[in-house]
């Protein structure tokens, strides 16, 4: 059961297609994306549907192609009351990407959304939270493209990421001296042992109750913290291809597990959107500030949210 002065957490999807996993040889040609069994519009859908059950609203981060092809999925989730964010276009690394390719990957994706749904996209996450430290820029081409808040770093070493950072929301100052408000992934302790325990592999992976207890802790703290999902996480008959053993493990693991974990969060928890939970902490993402920030200026800070701003 919630409290009246519980923590609002972040909820949050990736909508992508399985096909869409990074480094994966038998899915890689991206002009055979086409031809190869779709999960995506069914199982969105179906995650949109179980959401509305508990009467929240998530953040839904969709790519630019899935979007393309099947225009259906950001209408049935703007519909419904929910936040349309970009997950990029190709759903290709930044760190792989140049800046024009970047800039260009994004705006071809916010314009897609923003045509589906008749409103404007202010939030971004990057694939496989593949911001690292060195592509920093990458803020202020999110900036350019008119993003108002990110919502892809990970504060923790991982595969295809990591950058240190707050756990909390907080302000990033980009290389051009503008200030982007940044809502970063959770990171648990498990004694001397940090590990992510909100979404994806690892969420499949953990059990209820270390998934719990790490939620436990972020109340304590007041921080929220963000789930992170995918359709593919949900679909115990997700189609597979060859992989490496590990890869196939993170891929695979506790498929069977991840609706059950969710609904025990939704009904026992308090969740909003990303920009919701990012206004929340006193850290709101761009558009909803009277006076926005200008080119080559600061976002101002209160004293109190001091501890909050992280320079890149």
């Amino acid at each position: 059961m919630t409290t009246p002065d519980a923590i609002t957490h972040a909820l949050s999807f990736d909508i992508e297609d399985w096909f869409h996993m990074v480094e994966i040889d038998a899915v890689s040609d991206t002009s055979k994306w086409p031809e190869l069994p779709s999960i995506v519009v069914d199982r969105t859908k179906w995650i949109v549907d179980l959401v509305g059950e508990y009467d929240t609203r998530a953040t839904f981060f969709i790519l630019g192609w899935v979007a393309e092809r099947y225009p259906e999925i950001a209408r049935y989730i703007a519909d419904q009351g929910h936040e349309v964010g970009t997950h990029s276009h190709w759903h290709r690394k930044v760190y792989e990407l140049t800046p024009e390719e970047f800039a260009k990957d994004i705006a071809h994706s916010i314009d897609i959304l923003s045509n589906q749904i008749a409103g404007p996209v202010h939030g971004f996450r990057a694939p496989s939270f593949s911001i690292t430290p060195g592509t920093e820029w990458a803020f202020d081409v999110l900036l350019d493209s008119g993003i108002t808040y990110d919502a892809s770093l990970f504060p923790a070493p991982r595969g295809h990421g990591g950058y240190d950072c707050p756990q909390e929301a907080h302000v990033i100052t980009t290389p051009s001296k503008r200030s982007l408000p940044e809502l970063p992934m959770s990171i648990g302790s498990f004694g001397p042992v940090r590990l992510p325990f909100s979404g994806g592999g690892y969420m499949r992976a953990l059990p209820k109750a270390l998934i719990n207890r790490s939620f436990n802790q972020f109340e304590r703290r007041g921080v929220p913290a963000v789930i992170y999902l995918h359709p593919r996480d949900f679909d115990r008959n997700c189609p597979r291809v060859n992989m490496p053993l590990k890869r196939k493990f993170k891929c695979y693991v506790g498929l069977a597990t991840t609706e059950g974990k969710l609904r025990h969060l939704l009904g026992n928890r308090l969740f909003a959107t990303c920009a919701d939970v990012l206004d929340s902490q006193g850290v709101p993402p761009l558009h909803r500030i009277a006076n926005p920030v200008t080119p080559n200026s600061s976002l101002h800070v209160p004293d109190d949210q001091s501890k909050r701003v992280a320079t890149a």
